[in-house]
Parts: C-alpha cells; sequence; structure tokens
C-alpha cells in the first residue's frame, strides 16, 4: 500500500487497537504522534524517533488543535470504551464520546488535516433478526455508548469536503493480542477463563456476535489511511469477520484451549443468564468490494495467540490486574 500521508495523528493510540496500530504505522514509514490520556500508560509503545507521544484529553480542544498542526491525517479512536465503562459515569462519557467530537473534527479541518478517520462500532445495529447487516440497516442502539457511536458519524460528514476526506468504519467485536491488552471482550475473556480457570462461564449463549482480529482492525485503518479519495470519502464500511453465537465461540475456545494445553483432560463450560441480549450477524462485502479488503486472522488464531501470551508469562495476574479492564480501571481512577 502507497502512503499518501506522513505524518499522522492517533487519538487514543494507547489503547487496546492503538498500542498494535502505533507500531505498525511506524514500521510503514510514518511519523506518528499518538494524542491519548493515557488511563493506561503508555509504557507499552516502542521508544521510536518517528513517534511523539502527547498526554490529553480530547476534550480539551485548545491542546487538541495544537497538537494536531502539522499533520495531514487523523485517526479517531478515543473514547470511553465498552458499555459497562461508559455507564460507570455518564455525564464523563457523554462529553467524551459525543459532545468532545463535533470539536474534534473542526479541529482537525482548521489544522488542514486531509483525511480523517472515524472508529464507530458496529454494536450501533443493536437487535437484528436479519441475516446480514448491511450499512445502510437501521441504527437501533441499546446504550448511550452505542447510541453515541452512531450520532457521530454525521457529525463527521458535516464537515467534510473535497479537501478534508472523512470515513467511518464499524468494527466488529475485537480480539487477540496487543501490547495493551484487554481481557473484558468476548473471546479474550473466554480465553483468559478457560486458561486459567479451566472453566469457561457463556452468559447467554445465543446471542450472534461478529469479530474481528485486532491485526485486522489495523490493517483496515492502515487501508483507509491509503485509499483513494473518491473510494471512500463520506463512506461508512462494516469491518467484521467471523459471526458466531457465544456459544459457538465458548466451543471453539474449549477446543483450541485442549489443543494448546494437552496435559488438561476436560475444560467445562457453564451457562448463566445476562441482560445483554446484543445480536446481529454484520457482512462487510461492501469493503471488499470497495477496496478489496478481507481479513485473515480467525477466532482461533486469536485464542492460539492468547494462549502463548498467558504461557509466556505477558499477562500476569490476568484476574487482578485492572490494566486488562477498563471498567476496573476508571473505578480505581474515580476513586482515587
Amino acid at each position: 500500500m502507497e502512503k499518501k500521508f506522513d505524518r499522522l495523528l492517533v487519538t487514543g493510540g494507547a489503547g487496546y487497537c492503538g498500542s498494535r496500530l502505533v507500531p505498525q504505522l511506524l514500521n510503514r514509514g510514518y511519523k506518528v504522534t499518538v494524542y491519548d490520556i493515557m488511563y493506561f500508560g503508555s509504557d507499552f509503545l516502542p521508544k521510536h524517533p518517528n513517534l511523539k507521544i502527547v498526554q490529553g484529553d480530547i476534550r480539551d480542544t485548545e491542546k487538541l488543535a495544537a497538537t494536531t498542526a502539522g499533520h495531514d491525517a487523523f485517526v479517531s479512536l478515543a473514547c470511553i470504551s465498552n458499555d459497562a465503562s461508559f455507564e460507570l459515569d455518564e455525564q464523563l462519557s457523554t462529553s467524551v464520546n459525543l459532545d468532545a467530537f463535533e470539536p474534534m473534527v473542526i479541529a482537525a479541518k482548521r489544522a488542514g488535516v486531509r483525511r480523517f478517520v472515524y472508529a464507530s462500532s458496529s454494536s450501533v445495529y443493536g437487535v437484528s433478526d436479519k441475516p446480514n447487516v448491511t450499512e445502510d440497516h437501521p441504527l437501533v442502539p441499546l446504550t448511550l455508548y452505542n447510541k453515541y457511536k452512531g450520532m457521530c458519524e454525521p457529525l463527521l460528514t458535516k464537515h467534510t469536503d473535497d479537501k478534508f476526506v472523512g470515513v467511518t468504519f464499524r468494527p466488529a467485536t475485537v480480539c487477540g493480542y496487543a501490547p495493551r491488552q484487554r481481557l473484558d471482550l468476548s473471546v479474550n475473556i473466554l480465553t483468559n477463563h478457560a486458561v486459567n480457570r479451566n472453566k469457561i462461564t457463556v452468559f447467554g449463549g445465543s446471542q450472534l456476535r461478529p469479530n474481528l482480529h485486532v491485526q485486522d482492525y489495523c490493517d483496515a485503518v492502515e487501508l483507509f489511511l491509503t485509499a483513494p479519495d473518491e473510494k471512500i470519502a463520506n463512506q461508512i464500511f462494516n469491518v467484521g469477520y467471523q459471526n458466531l453465537s457465544i456459544m459457538d465461540i465458548a466451543k471453539m475456545v474449549q477446543k483450541i484451549v485442549l489443543e494448546e494445553y494437552p496435559e488438561r483432560k476436560t475444560l467445562d463450560i457453564v451457562t448463566t443468564p445476562t441482560d445483554d441480549i446484543r445480536s446481529y450477524h454484520i457482512n462487510s462485502d461492501k469493503i471488499f468490494k470497495a477496496l478489496g479488503y478481507k481479513p485473515k486472522h480467525t477466532i482461533e488464531y486469536a485464542v492460539r495467540e492468547l494462549c502463548q501470551a498467558f504461557r509466556r508469562g505477558d499477562l500476569p495476574n490476568s484476574f487482578d490486574n485492572d490494566a486488562y479492564f477498563n471498567v476496573m480501571r476508571l473505578k480505581r481512577l474515580a476513586a482515587a
């Protein structure tokens, strides 16, 4: 992929996806600025001459605007991520996930940014019994987190033009290993329980969840940075891979963990009720037809990758360390 830009600003670049994206962008030759509030620190980001790390809040529009000056592309990943974290403090979450978004877009445009990539979420669809949910499906968000993700999308297109090109993507639930690991996402949760408690607890089980490996997420972002303007301008793309039920994912995790740890003879799956009824089957044909993008990393790959990280000792205290759990870390910060 040929570079179209030189200097990138990534908000939320010290998060789960950002921690795998930023090294990839540096390896491609980009000059990268990470702008992040640093709830989880930044020690896991590489020491690199082309990396600048700025601790900042996206609600501080003046500081963000000053930091954005001189950059020609902007990747917006920063948010209070996942429903449980959002609901801890709805006022804070609204100010970050919704109120700060349009001023951020305006600041980027004024700074001379030529491309703006916005990470929305496939959870904007809520519940759907359609066999394939495409980008034109009505948004039926079940939570404010989902709702605000959807509400920000038109706030970007409101300000785009020929010199300020915007693109939105709706990633599926992300899984797999990253330097700033999250263990509060479905595949990662199940794998952690399987490896470290020898039991998989399934909440519900019948809900369909689309999944996307974190590497495929990063590859999609890179593609949005290199694609021609006319192919992505004001477009929305679903980005997902395998659409499976939670129970099917659990059975897959069970199989892989028993293969990775052959000394274990059994691994039980226990089901428990849940009030999380989100269920949808996203279709990602549009991004393949428009840009030739196709994910390469399966859920099985993500589970094996996590098993290897656990075996190496890269993820110690995987139930008690709040570095792996957004809601746990935010609770601690709020209590401090």
